[in-house]
């Protein structure tokens, strides 16, 4: 629903016709600015699948090829599918071309408190545009850190120049939400909201998320661990150093298709993993599975 409204928002008031996302991302990211009668949806180059880690020489000659009035999508933190954010290094030089290029960035926050373990942390990439001054979108959703998936509940933040602007926006966007579901549910909404701003349940929610993402990063870890050991050809190094839900294993096509077909091992076609399916019951099969997958269908 926030990237839809953005999306259209964009489109309608601000006659923007171009967006650019990277290349993998969120696969509903291409639908939805399509389904809004944009003409140019594109995908900026993003995972240097050779070495397992952002191809960001690609991304810039890419969004630098873009024109002025394009919507760029950024994930905040935890990218989907591959798990590797841009460093601030990075970041700085993505700001400086947005800035330059006039873009409109949406950032994508869908899985905040799950890279690091800590909220704060994890929202460095908003904080980073605004301390820039830029006006922009932030797409948040609660899905996964509130484990409200059926809720779909999230908000979309817009971060406008002053507080004239602030009004301007906040009309001509009723005006869309009007015309798109007219009143959003509130059941997921209310719940996030009592947890939000009452002390006590805020600070054992932050604890809760703390503990999937360390157990995230002990999945990582285990995989890792047992694949090394296993002698598995390839380096394997990319699983622990990505983070978030999701692992770009690096595996190809045919290697999926045996781990499904021979192992009962069900994941994407491009190799992502959902590593919160990952447990320490099942790990020492899952690996043996992916060690055997791959000794029999080298990379």
């Amino acid at each position: 629903g926030a990237i839809r409204l953005c999306a259209d928002f964009c489109k309608k008031m601000l006659g923007y016709d171009s967006m650019y996302t990277s290349s993998p991302t969120w696969g509903n990211h291409l639908g939805i600015f399509k389904s809004c009668g944009y003409s140019n949806v594109k995908q900026y180059r993003y995972w240097d699948a050779q070495n397992r880690t952002i191809d960001f020489n690609g991304m810039m000659e890419d969004l630098n090829a873009a024109p002025e009035k394009t919507v760029v999508i950024l994930h905040g933190c935890c990218h989907n599918p591959t798990g590797v954010n841009p460093t601030e290094e990075q970041l700085k030089e993505i700001g400086d071309l947005v800035e330059r290029k006039k873009f409109m960035l949406l950032v994508d926050e869908a899985y905040q408190g799950f890279a690091s373990g800590n909220l704060e942390q994890d929202g460095n990439t908003v904080r980073y545009f605004v301390k820039r001054g830029f006006e922009f979108f932030v797409s948040q959703s609660f899905s996964k850190n509130f484990g409200l998936y059926n809720e779909r509940t999230g908000n979309l933040a817009i971060i406008c120049a002053n507080k004239d602007a602030k009004l301007r926006v906040k009309s001509q966007m009723e005006m869309v939400v009007r015309t798109t579901w007219s009143n959003s549910p509130n059941h997921g909404a209310r719940i996030v909201a009592s947890v939000l701003n009452n002390p006590a349940y805020y600070a054992e929610w932050k604890e809760h998320v703390k503990t999937m993402s360390d157990r995230i990063k002990m999945m990582r870890e285990m995989l890792f661990q047992k694949l090394k050991s296993l002698g598995t050809p390839g380096k394997w190094d990319h699983i622990i150093e990505q983070k978030g839900m999701f692992s770009f294993t690096g595996l190809n096509p045919a290697q999926v298709d045996i781990l499904m077909k021979k192992y009962h091992i069900y994941l994407l076609k491009n190799g992502r993993i959902n590593m919160c399916a990952l447990t320490t019951s099942n790990m020492e099969y899952v690996a043996n599975a992916i060690h055997a997958a791959v000794t029999e269908c080298k990379l």
